[in-house]
Protein backbone atom coordinates (compact mmCIF):
# COMPACT_ATOMS: atom_id res chain seq x y z
CA UNK A 1 0.00 0.00 0.00
CA UNK A 2 1.49 3.22 -1.06
CA UNK A 3 1.77 6.24 1.53
CA UNK A 4 1.67 9.75 0.73
CA UNK A 5 3.35 12.86 3.14
CA UNK A 6 2.80 16.29 3.50
CA UNK A 7 6.47 18.52 2.65
CA UNK A 8 7.47 21.82 2.98
CA UNK A 9 9.47 23.01 -0.27
CA UNK A 10 12.06 26.01 -0.83
CA UNK A 11 10.36 27.95 -2.90
CA UNK A 12 12.17 30.69 -3.22
CA UNK A 13 15.17 32.26 -1.27
CA UNK A 14 14.24 34.86 0.97
CA UNK A 15 15.45 38.48 0.45
CA UNK A 16 15.21 39.81 4.20
CA UNK A 17 12.84 38.27 6.53
CA UNK A 18 11.41 35.47 5.36
CA UNK A 19 7.68 35.08 4.36
CA UNK A 20 4.92 32.43 3.32
CA UNK A 21 5.58 32.79 -0.83
CA UNK A 22 8.95 31.59 0.26
CA UNK A 23 8.02 28.14 1.10
CA UNK A 24 5.64 25.69 -0.76
CA UNK A 25 3.31 22.78 1.23
CA UNK A 26 3.18 19.40 -1.36
CA UNK A 27 2.05 16.19 -1.18
CA UNK A 28 4.25 13.40 -2.20
CA UNK A 29 4.23 9.70 -2.76
CA UNK A 30 6.75 8.05 -0.42
CA UNK A 31 9.33 5.47 -2.06
CA UNK A 32 8.91 1.85 -1.37
CA UNK A 33 11.79 1.17 0.78
CA UNK A 34 15.09 -0.67 -0.62
CA UNK A 35 17.01 -2.99 1.41
CA UNK A 36 18.69 -1.24 4.46
CA UNK A 37 16.10 1.44 4.65
CA UNK A 38 13.54 2.10 7.47
CA UNK A 39 10.47 4.50 6.99
CA UNK A 40 9.93 7.09 9.89
CA UNK A 41 6.73 8.59 10.64
CA UNK A 42 7.93 11.56 12.36
CA UNK A 43 5.48 13.08 15.13
CA UNK A 44 7.92 16.25 16.27
CA UNK A 45 9.92 18.42 14.14
CA UNK A 46 12.34 21.12 14.95
CA UNK A 47 12.70 24.82 13.43
CA UNK A 48 16.14 26.47 14.13
CA UNK A 49 17.95 30.15 13.57
CA UNK A 50 20.32 28.19 11.75
CA UNK A 51 17.76 27.06 8.63
CA UNK A 52 17.68 30.80 7.53
CA UNK A 53 21.70 31.19 6.72
CA UNK A 54 20.70 27.49 5.10
CA UNK A 55 18.17 29.07 2.85
CA UNK A 56 20.63 31.40 1.14
CA UNK A 57 22.96 30.31 -1.51
CA UNK A 58 25.88 30.92 -0.02
CA UNK A 59 28.89 28.89 0.99
CA UNK A 60 28.46 27.50 5.06
CA UNK A 61 29.43 24.78 7.29
CA UNK A 62 25.92 23.09 5.84
CA UNK A 63 25.34 22.79 2.20
CA UNK A 64 22.18 25.16 1.17
CA UNK A 65 18.47 24.79 0.80
CA UNK A 66 17.65 23.83 -2.70
CA UNK A 67 14.81 25.98 -4.51
CA UNK A 68 11.86 23.13 -5.81
CA UNK A 69 13.52 20.68 -3.00
CA UNK A 70 11.96 19.75 0.28
CA UNK A 71 14.18 21.41 3.44
CA UNK A 72 15.73 19.56 6.22
CA UNK A 73 16.23 19.52 10.00
CA UNK A 74 15.79 17.91 13.11
CA UNK A 75 12.80 15.33 13.89
CA UNK A 76 11.52 12.71 16.08
CA UNK A 77 9.87 9.61 14.71
CA UNK A 78 8.63 6.19 15.21
CA UNK A 79 9.91 3.59 12.56
CA UNK A 80 6.81 1.79 11.15
CA UNK A 81 8.10 -0.24 8.24
CA UNK A 82 11.78 -1.66 8.06
CA UNK A 83 13.82 -3.47 5.89
CA UNK A 84 17.22 -3.23 8.22
CA UNK A 85 17.86 -5.85 10.26
CA UNK A 86 19.43 -3.63 13.22
CA UNK A 87 16.26 -1.25 13.32
CA UNK A 88 13.03 -2.90 14.96
CA UNK A 89 9.82 -1.30 13.91
CA UNK A 90 8.55 0.68 17.12
CA UNK A 91 12.00 1.88 17.45
CA UNK A 92 12.04 6.03 18.03
CA UNK A 93 14.91 7.98 16.16
CA UNK A 94 15.91 11.33 16.23
CA UNK A 95 16.92 11.79 12.61
CA UNK A 96 17.73 15.27 9.82
CA UNK A 97 14.44 14.20 7.86
CA UNK A 98 12.27 16.97 9.30
CA UNK A 99 9.46 19.57 7.29
CA UNK A 100 7.61 16.15 6.17
CA UNK A 101 5.14 13.55 7.96
CA UNK A 102 7.29 10.32 6.68
CA UNK A 103 10.69 10.33 5.80
CA UNK A 104 13.04 6.93 4.53
CA UNK A 105 16.15 6.60 5.90
CA UNK A 106 18.84 4.34 5.95
CA UNK A 107 19.51 4.88 9.34
CA UNK A 108 23.44 5.36 9.39
CA UNK A 109 23.02 8.88 11.10
CA UNK A 110 20.03 8.56 13.05
CA UNK A 111 20.35 8.40 16.61
CA UNK A 112 17.86 5.71 18.88
CA UNK A 113 15.87 7.46 21.57
CA UNK A 114 14.23 6.10 24.28
CA UNK A 115 11.02 8.10 24.90
CA UNK A 116 11.29 6.78 28.76
CA UNK A 117 13.91 8.96 29.55
CA UNK A 118 11.83 12.21 28.75
CA UNK A 119 8.92 13.12 26.61
CA UNK A 120 10.42 12.42 22.88
CA UNK A 121 10.53 16.07 22.00
CA UNK A 122 13.26 16.44 24.70
CA UNK A 123 15.47 15.19 22.10
CA UNK A 124 15.09 18.10 19.93
CA UNK A 125 15.57 20.86 22.29
CA UNK A 126 17.03 20.07 26.04
CA UNK A 127 18.48 16.58 25.59
CA UNK A 128 19.07 17.48 21.97
CA UNK A 129 21.23 19.46 19.84
CA UNK A 130 20.43 23.07 21.84
CA UNK A 131 21.21 21.31 24.36
CA UNK A 132 24.50 20.17 23.60
CA UNK A 133 24.97 23.66 22.23
CA UNK A 134 24.83 24.98 25.40
CA UNK A 135 26.66 22.66 27.06
CA UNK A 136 29.74 22.69 24.74
CA UNK A 137 29.55 26.76 24.31
CA UNK A 138 29.43 26.84 28.34
CA UNK A 139 31.89 24.86 29.15
CA UNK A 140 34.02 24.13 26.50
CA UNK A 141 34.08 27.13 24.30
CA UNK A 142 33.59 29.29 27.38
CA UNK A 143 36.04 27.60 29.96
CA UNK A 144 33.59 28.35 32.94
CA UNK A 145 35.57 28.76 36.18
CA UNK A 146 34.64 28.86 39.71
CA UNK A 147 33.62 32.04 40.40
CA UNK A 148 32.95 33.69 36.90
CA UNK A 149 29.67 35.90 36.34
CA UNK A 150 27.94 34.68 33.27
CA UNK A 151 25.37 36.88 31.02
CA UNK A 152 23.34 34.93 28.82
CA UNK A 153 21.36 36.95 25.56
CA UNK A 154 18.28 35.00 24.35
CA UNK A 155 17.71 33.23 27.77
CA UNK A 156 14.84 32.11 27.49
CA UNK A 157 15.74 30.19 24.21
CA UNK A 158 16.13 26.91 23.73
CA UNK A 159 20.22 27.31 23.69
CA UNK A 160 20.09 30.37 26.16
CA UNK A 161 18.10 28.92 28.79
CA UNK A 162 19.76 25.69 29.12
CA UNK A 163 23.23 27.89 29.31
CA UNK A 164 21.54 29.92 32.13
CA UNK A 165 20.79 26.92 34.31
CA UNK A 166 23.51 25.01 33.87
CA UNK A 167 25.92 28.19 35.07
CA UNK A 168 23.17 27.94 37.78
CA UNK A 169 23.48 24.97 38.21
CA UNK A 170 27.40 25.06 39.09
CA UNK A 171 26.97 27.68 41.28
CA UNK A 172 27.19 31.05 39.24
CA UNK A 173 25.96 34.28 39.11
CA UNK A 174 23.85 34.29 35.64
CA UNK A 175 22.05 36.81 34.40
CA UNK A 176 20.45 37.45 31.31
CA UNK A 177 18.34 38.73 28.52
CA UNK A 178 14.87 37.91 27.11
CA UNK A 179 12.26 39.87 24.71
CA UNK A 180 8.74 40.09 27.28
CA UNK A 181 8.33 40.21 30.87
CA UNK A 182 6.84 36.87 30.78
CA UNK A 183 10.10 35.40 29.61
CA UNK A 184 12.02 37.07 32.33
CA UNK A 185 9.58 36.36 35.32
CA UNK A 186 10.09 32.49 33.99
CA UNK A 187 14.13 32.96 33.68
CA UNK A 188 13.84 34.50 37.47
CA UNK A 189 11.21 32.26 38.91
CA UNK A 190 11.82 29.18 37.58
CA UNK A 191 14.67 28.53 36.11
CA UNK A 192 16.29 30.26 38.91
CA UNK A 193 18.72 33.04 37.55
CA UNK A 194 19.56 35.70 39.24
CA UNK A 195 18.80 38.78 36.91
CA UNK A 196 16.52 38.77 33.14
CA UNK A 197 16.21 41.74 31.73
CA UNK A 198 13.82 42.82 28.92
CA UNK A 199 15.97 43.81 26.25
CA UNK A 200 13.01 45.70 24.36
CA UNK A 201 12.16 48.30 27.64
CA UNK A 202 15.60 50.02 26.27
CA UNK A 203 15.66 52.79 23.35
CA UNK A 204 19.19 52.50 23.05
CA UNK A 205 22.38 50.73 23.45
CA UNK A 206 23.59 52.90 26.08
CA UNK A 207 20.24 51.86 28.35
CA UNK A 208 20.78 48.60 27.11
CA UNK A 209 24.10 48.57 28.69
CA UNK A 210 23.06 49.98 31.59
CA UNK A 211 20.55 47.39 32.12
CA UNK A 212 23.20 44.63 31.95
CA UNK A 213 25.91 46.47 34.33
CA UNK A 214 23.48 46.41 36.38
CA UNK A 215 22.38 42.57 36.58
CA UNK A 216 25.99 41.98 36.32
CA UNK A 217 27.75 44.30 38.66
CA UNK A 218 31.27 42.68 39.48
CA UNK A 219 31.47 43.03 35.18
CA UNK A 220 30.88 39.44 32.75
CA UNK A 221 33.41 36.76 32.78
CA UNK A 222 31.65 34.90 30.25
CA UNK A 223 29.42 36.09 27.99
CA UNK A 224 26.56 33.73 25.84
CA UNK A 225 26.09 35.26 22.59
CA UNK A 226 22.79 34.26 20.73
CA UNK A 227 22.14 38.02 19.33
CA UNK A 228 24.89 39.91 18.21
CA UNK A 229 23.87 43.86 17.89
CA UNK A 230 23.79 46.50 20.64
CA UNK A 231 24.13 43.39 23.03
CA UNK A 232 27.77 42.84 21.94
CA UNK A 233 28.98 46.17 22.05
CA UNK A 234 27.36 46.50 25.35
CA UNK A 235 29.09 43.53 26.47
CA UNK A 236 32.59 44.45 25.14
CA UNK A 237 32.36 47.42 27.51
CA UNK A 238 31.51 45.27 30.61
CA UNK A 239 33.40 42.05 30.12
CA UNK A 240 36.16 41.37 32.75
CA UNK A 241 39.91 40.63 31.87
CA UNK A 242 40.36 37.46 30.39
CA UNK A 243 36.72 37.41 29.71
CA UNK A 244 35.71 34.76 27.18
CA UNK A 245 32.46 35.34 24.72
CA UNK A 246 31.33 31.76 23.25
CA UNK A 247 29.37 33.08 19.53
CA UNK A 248 26.94 30.61 19.21
CA UNK A 249 24.45 32.96 17.12
CA UNK A 250 23.74 36.51 15.82
CA UNK A 251 20.06 36.34 15.07
CA UNK A 252 19.28 40.11 15.16
CA UNK A 253 21.68 40.59 11.81
CA UNK A 254 19.97 36.76 10.18
CA UNK A 255 17.87 38.74 8.00
CA UNK A 256 19.68 41.85 7.28
CA UNK A 257 19.58 42.96 3.47
CA UNK A 258 22.99 44.64 3.24
CA UNK A 259 25.93 44.68 5.72
CA UNK A 260 26.04 46.21 9.02
CA UNK A 261 28.67 47.83 10.87
CA UNK A 262 30.56 45.81 13.70
CA UNK A 263 31.03 46.77 16.68
CA UNK A 264 32.58 49.96 16.51
CA UNK A 265 34.30 49.09 20.64
CA UNK A 266 35.62 45.88 19.39
CA UNK A 267 39.12 47.27 20.58
CA UNK A 268 38.42 46.32 23.82
CA UNK A 269 38.77 42.77 23.18
CA UNK A 270 42.43 43.89 22.67
CA UNK A 271 42.81 45.89 25.73
CA UNK A 272 40.86 42.70 28.27
CA UNK A 273 42.72 40.00 26.63
CA UNK A 274 39.19 38.80 25.24
CA UNK A 275 38.51 35.21 23.96
CA UNK A 276 35.90 35.38 21.21
CA UNK A 277 34.88 32.18 19.76
CA UNK A 278 31.96 31.14 17.39
CA UNK A 279 31.55 27.75 17.73
CA UNK A 280 29.66 24.54 15.81
CA UNK A 281 27.49 22.28 17.87
CA UNK A 282 28.86 19.21 15.28
CA UNK A 283 32.82 20.43 16.60
CA UNK A 284 31.92 19.13 19.94
CA UNK A 285 30.34 15.68 19.39
CA UNK A 286 32.64 14.04 21.50
CA UNK A 287 31.63 15.48 24.58
CA UNK A 288 27.97 14.18 23.99
CA UNK A 289 28.46 11.10 26.42
CA UNK A 290 29.19 13.84 29.05
CA UNK A 291 25.82 15.96 28.10
CA UNK A 292 23.88 12.77 28.61
CA UNK A 293 25.39 12.03 31.67
CA UNK A 294 24.99 15.36 33.16
CA UNK A 295 21.74 17.07 31.48
CA UNK A 296 19.66 14.38 32.42
CA UNK A 297 20.72 14.31 36.34
CA UNK A 298 20.09 17.98 36.22
CA UNK A 299 16.87 17.98 35.06
CA UNK A 300 16.07 14.80 37.68
CA UNK A 301 17.57 16.98 40.56
CA UNK A 302 14.89 19.55 39.18
CA UNK A 303 17.72 21.87 38.39
CA UNK A 304 17.20 22.24 34.69
CA UNK A 305 13.62 23.02 33.43
CA UNK A 306 12.15 24.02 29.84
CA UNK A 307 9.22 25.68 28.06
CA UNK A 308 8.02 24.31 24.51
CA UNK A 309 6.28 26.81 21.69
CA UNK A 310 4.60 24.14 19.73
CA UNK A 311 2.50 24.53 15.84
CA UNK A 312 0.31 21.70 15.30
CA UNK A 313 0.65 20.24 11.40
CA UNK A 314 3.66 20.40 8.96
CA UNK A 315 1.95 22.96 6.72
CA UNK A 316 2.41 25.14 9.89
CA UNK A 317 6.14 25.24 9.90
CA UNK A 318 6.55 28.13 8.09
CA UNK A 319 4.75 29.74 10.51
CA UNK A 320 6.41 28.54 13.36
CA UNK A 321 10.06 29.00 11.69
CA UNK A 322 9.43 32.53 10.65
CA UNK A 323 8.15 32.90 14.29
CA UNK A 324 11.39 32.27 15.41
CA UNK A 325 12.70 35.79 13.86
CA UNK A 326 9.59 37.90 16.37
CA UNK A 327 10.45 36.05 19.12
CA UNK A 328 7.13 33.82 19.19
CA UNK A 329 9.23 31.14 20.83
CA UNK A 330 9.33 30.62 24.39
CA UNK A 331 11.82 27.97 24.82
CA UNK A 332 12.11 25.37 22.15
CA UNK A 333 10.04 26.32 18.73
CA UNK A 334 8.57 23.19 17.71
CA UNK A 335 6.13 21.49 14.85
CA UNK A 336 3.70 18.41 16.05
CA UNK A 337 3.50 16.25 13.33
CA UNK A 338 0.89 13.45 14.36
Amino acid sequence: MSTTSKEIHLASRPNGMPTKENFKLAEVEVPALADGQVLIRNHWMSVDPYMRGRMMDVQSYVPPFQIGEVLSGGAIGEVVESKNPDVKVGTWLQHMNGWREFAVSDGLFDQVIDPNIAPPQAFLGVLGMPGLTAYAGLLRVGELKDGDEVFVTAASGAVGSVVAQIAKAKGHHVAGSAGSDDKCKWLEDVAGIDKAINYKNYGSQGELEAAMAEACPRGIDVYFENVGGDHLVSALNLMNTFGRMPLCGMISRYNDTSPQPGPWNLIMAVGKSLKLQGFIVTNHLDIAEDFMRDVPAWIKDGKIKWEETVFEGVENAPDAFMGLFSGANFGKMLVKLS
